[in-house]
């Protein structure tokens, strides 16, 4: 198997987002005198449209009509204060270097918005060299676990996707990627750690993409 693409999911992936979200959510709860179900909000992990909705869950519990504008305002600002203070997750800067080495193309798979992955990748200097970002930007049919995103990068790559390789930190994101036909390496998060990623058809779970240097599992994937 030539490998001639890495293809990168964004949250919780490159850069810790899932943890701050989690706690922004976890902050509103607790005003409230709740605790955030982890078994429901596990189902909202790497896509943006799921059936359980975390506000009106809560509105549920106070039993009364809460100010959406004013917590989801509470919320956002919680979450990118500790979203600011993140750095690239552990293994990430190996594993874009290596690409560059190797002439690999790079991707970023994402069901967030354009708009969220630009404004992260410049504060972290990473803004250049991707040969394709491709994000949901609110639309439900294209957010995983559908495939759609990954189906549109190898498009744009022009790459096969037994030519490619894919790295996702959540049920949703294993689901939409081996749905494309891509080979995928799970790598837990502390939200997602407790997921079951190994039971969503990951071809190769480690817990950190540190502790598999880019040339070993280049070499293992072309070993078979």
């Amino acid at each position: 198997m030539p490998v001639r693409a890495f293809l990168f999911d964004f949250d919780g992936l490159i850069l810790d987002t899932e943890l701050a979200s989690r706690a922004g959510w976890e902050l509103l709860y607790r005003e409230h005198g709740h605790e955030l179900p982890a078994d429901l909000w596990a189902t909202l992990v790497g896509t943006t449209h799921a059936p359980w909705d975390p506000m009106a869950h809560l509105e549920e519990l106070v039993g009364e009509p809460l100010d959406r504008a004013a917590l989801n305002d509470l919320r956002s600002a919680h979450e990118i204060a500790l979203i600011e203070a993140e750095e690239l997750r552990p293994g990430i800067e190996e594993y874009l270097a290596a690409a560059r080495r190797l002439g690999l193309k790079r991707a970023i798979v994402s069901s967030s918005t354009q708009r969220w992955v630009d404004r992260h990748l410049q504060r972290l200097e990473e803004a250049v060299g991707w040969d394709a970002i491709c994000t949901a930007d609110g639309d439900p049919a294209r957010v995983k676990p559908s495939p759609a995103l990954y189906l549109e990068a190898l498009e744009r790559l022009g790459v096969p996707a037994l030519d490619a390789v894919a790295f996702e930190d959540s049920p949703n994101g294993v689901l939409a990627a081996k749905a494309a036909g891509v080979f995928c390496v799970a790598i837990p998060n502390e939200v997602t750690r407790d997921l079951g990623l190994e039971e969503t058809g990951a071809d190769l779970a480690v817990d950190s993409l540190a502790d598999l240097p880019p040339d070993q599992l280049l070499r293992r994937i072309s070993e078979g």
